[in-house]
């Protein structure tokens, strides 16, 4: 956990936003995969807090294939228990769960690019072992899948810019950059396929592009570079002009939409994640972080190789009411979630 105050405040403010849905959790096992990824070790945090807070008992589960990066990461969470998981072996877990967060995949841009098949084979496996060892277990978990907003690639946007869960577009499929969304979107079938042939109980998250605190040092996407600038005090330089529209959301939103989905969700359907007052262009996200931390936006040419790790849309705005029709809101619009960001940050480093 973060030594810094400020986020164990936004924690508590998560457990609260969450109200009397902890019930639903009482007394149950819960396991999130991909646990010291940006999304994964958030929802550990929360779930821990809410632990701590006598919000409810759990018993929760950290699952990594590095055991060693998980203790250091979560050494403050003394209830928390870890567990290993290899995204291409089969599951040798002798526990039974309730619920099943499955966060773990790649989805660093730059290892996209270099690791094309490793992206796509670590993707479908790991869901693969991880429905199985449902289904072998007597099916009777449910689990929340954490895709991606990259399913719905592009469209003709003569109506509105914003997609719904319906609104899927072309991909361009010997791109190699599509290795990411094809892999998601076989996997979300994948997903309805289990449920269809064998009864598994699956909920489908798409979340937009998150950022938060959490993020790692190896983390290459464009928000944790102009993070680190204005950390450092530099000014952020973008490889772009930055036009392209995107939905962002602050971790802590996105992991209180996930537990809201995961309790309410329901099964077969897949919700977009999205903070509707945080729907901007990769400029105003840059322009946003610099301006708090005092600096300034540069622009420069990208090089052919930093290109081919691009994601491929033009537009991924994201309309969410489906999701808020479950009673979820986001607490941090643009500005409130940089500023969250930032603080933590410098917290934690001081």
């Amino acid at each position: 956990m973060f030594d810094a105050t400020c986020y164990e405040e936004q924690l508590k403010k998560a457990v609260a936003d969450l109200g009397e849905n902890w019930q639903y959790l009482e007394g149950r096992s819960i396991v999130v995969t991909g646990a010291t990824g940006l999304i994964g070790s958030a929802l550990i945090d929360v779930l821990c807090c809410a632990q701590a807070l006598g919000a409810a008992k759990m018993d929760i589960y950290a699952a990594s294939r590095n055991l060693e990066r998980m203790q250091q990461r979560f050494h403050s969470w003394e209830t928390l228990s870890f567990i290993r998981y290899e995204a291409a072996e089969a599951l040798q877990w002798e526990q039974k769960f309730d619920y099943v967060i499955h966060c773990a995949g790649n989805g660093q841009p730059g290892d996209i690019a270099r690791e094309p098949v490793e992206t796509m084979m670590g993707s479908i496996l790991g869901l693969y072992h991880l429905l199985e060892h449902i289904k072998m277990s007597g099916g009777k978990c449910r689990m929340l899948y954490v895709s991606t907003s990259e399913i719905y690639g592009n469209r003709d946007h003569s109506g509105s810019e914003w997609y719904t869960e319906e609104d899927y577009g072309r991909l361009d499929i010997l791109n190699v950059r599509a290795c990411y969304p094809s892999v998601r979107r076989a996997a979300e079938t994948l997903s309805v396929s289990y449920i269809e042939e064998y009864g598994l109980d699956v909920v489908i998250a798409r979340p937009g592009h998150i950022y938060g605190p959490n993020v790692i040092d190896r983390d290459n996407r464009v928000y944790a570079q102009f993070i680190r600038d204005a950390l450092a005090k530099r000014d952020i330089v973008m490889k772009s002009q930055g036009t392209q529209l995107r939905s962002y959301c602050y971790v802590l939103d996105c992991v209180t939409a996930m537990l809201t989905l995961l309790i309410s969700g329901e099964k077969g359907t897949a919700y977009n994640i999205s903070n509707k007052e945080s729907v901007v262009t990769i400029r105003q996200l840059a322009e946003e972080i610099a301006g708090q931390a005092g600096r300034k936006v540069i622009c420069t040419q990208a090089e052919d190789w930093e290109k081919k790790s691009y994601n491929l849309m033009d537009v991924s705005a994201l309309n969410a009411e489906r999701l808020e029709s479950l009673g979820w809101r986001g607490r941090y619009n643009l500005q409130a979630g940089v500023k969250a960001t930032l603080d933590a940050l410098e917290a934690f480093c001081s």
